[in-house]
């Protein structure tokens, strides 16, 4: 489904990825952990459009994305949860909710999707005209991960989505990963907290210094004692 191949990219002077080649097939929730500045996020805005490649390809279905606009590939089928969850404080949750459906046109189904969104979070249905920013982390996860979904990507990127969040409210979020991957949607997720990414993914990529260091079966990485002591604390 998605290929990158080769992939360079600079922050200036900064040579932010390094000959990064990753693979994720239809179906799949892959995992890219990795320490503060390896690397993960350049790997996601890059996909999304957000920053460009120097050098190398990447793939989608076929089509090569490096010089399409962000907004292109929203179209395409991808879709990116961003680090800090990013959604509009100023605004309602439904608000907020119908700006993730600004590229389509097809307001029954953008209703069936949006009482969709509603079943898989609740809480955002109980306070659909509440402003996002004063939800909690938790709730505002939830609404930025709903706002993503109703763009009806084939492939979701996820950045952080555990980050600054209550052990129960990590697992509430995990949780729901799976549930959207089980739909039908196929998932990357950068993750800060390896041992749950590991344990939801089928497969991994770990990224040091820009570069890819290690992959595999999330499973055995899980077991893997270099990567139990480098990235799961021992």
């Amino acid at each position: 489904m998605l290929e990158l191949q080769n992939l360079h990219v600079y922050y200036g002077a900064i040579h932010a990825l390094r000959n990064v080649c990753l693979k994720i097939n239809e179906g799949e929730i892959v995992t890219l952990i990795g320490a503060n500045g390896a690397g993960k996020t350049t790997v996601l805005r890059t996909i999304s459009g957000i920053e460009k490649a120097k050098s190398g390809k990447i793939l989608y279905n076929g089509q090569e994305l490096n010089s399409r606009s962000a907004s292109d590939i929203v179209k395409l089928g991808i879709s990116h949860v961003p680090e800090g969850r990013r959604v509009f404080s100023a605004m309602s949750i439904s608000e907020n909710l119908e700006m993730g459906a600004f590229t389509r046109s097809d307001k029954s189904q953008i209703k069936k999707d949006l009482d969709n969104i509603f079943s898989l979070f609740p809480v955002l249905l109980e306070r659909k005209n509440q402003l996002a920013g004063t939800l909690s982390g938790g709730e505002q996860q939830m609404l930025a991960i709903g706002r993503a979904l109703l763009s009806r990507p084939k492939l979701l990127l996820l950045d952080e989505p555990s980050m600054g969040l209550a052990p129960l409210i990590v697992k509430d979020i995990f949780s729901i990963i799976r549930d959207i991957n089980k739909e039908g949607t196929t998932i990357l997720l950068v993750e800060q907290n390896a041992n749950m990414a590991l344990q939801c993914a089928n497969r991994a990529y770990i990224i040091k210094n820009g570069r890819i260091d290690i992959e595999g079966n999330a499973q055995a990485l899980l077991n893997d004692e270099q990567v139990k002591n480098a990235y799961l604390g021992g």
